[in-house]
């Protein structure tokens, strides 16, 4: 059986950090998809708002870098639970169990508040990278690429 997940939106507003009474530190947060197509006849696109659960250090390290309007991409499991309201109506929420979460966007553009997202933005893995993370960049903000010069004609490997 296979269950994954793999989507990317905005924050819809800063993740929440609790703790379980073991102490496992646990995120929730909100992102706002857009959906692949506008709708019929040119209409405005749809808009999906996916409930978001991050365990442990990827939670802690959501909760850290990411605030309302960061642009994310999550990889995880879809999860169903059912659960009953405060009137004892059985009710049902989908959510999705983050295994990673992701840049979406470069740390420059964060930092400038950009709302577009720049030619390509390298994502950072959530575990392992800390605030000093830089992604590739446009074309107009410079490269984390440079020419070789070719001098003698000879590959330089």
């Amino acid at each position: 059986m296979l269950n994954h997940i793999v989507i990317m939106g905005r924050l819809t507003r800063d993740p929440e950090l609790r703790s379980t009474q073991s102490q496992i530190p646990v995120a929730s947060f909100t992102l706002a998809v857009d959906r692949d197509y506008g709708g019929r006849d040119g209409a405005e696109r749809q808009t999906d708002f996916i409930d978001v659960v991050a365990w442990r250090s990827t939670g802690e390290f959501v909760s850290k870098y990411f605030i309302k309007g960061s642009m994310a991409a999550v990889s995880g499991r879809l999860q169903i639970r059912d659960w009953t309201d405060r009137d004892g109506n059985k009710r049902r929420s989908a959510e999705v169990v983050a295994d990673n979460v992701y840049f979406g966007e470069s740390k420059r553009s964060r930092d400038e508040g950009a709302g577009a997202q720049r030619a390509y933005s390298a994502p950072a893995p959530s575990q392992g990278y800390d605030d000093g993370y830089r992604g590739f960049e446009s074309a107009a903000g410079g490269s984390a690429f440079s020419e070789l010069s070719d001098t003698d004609g000879e590959l330089p490997f």
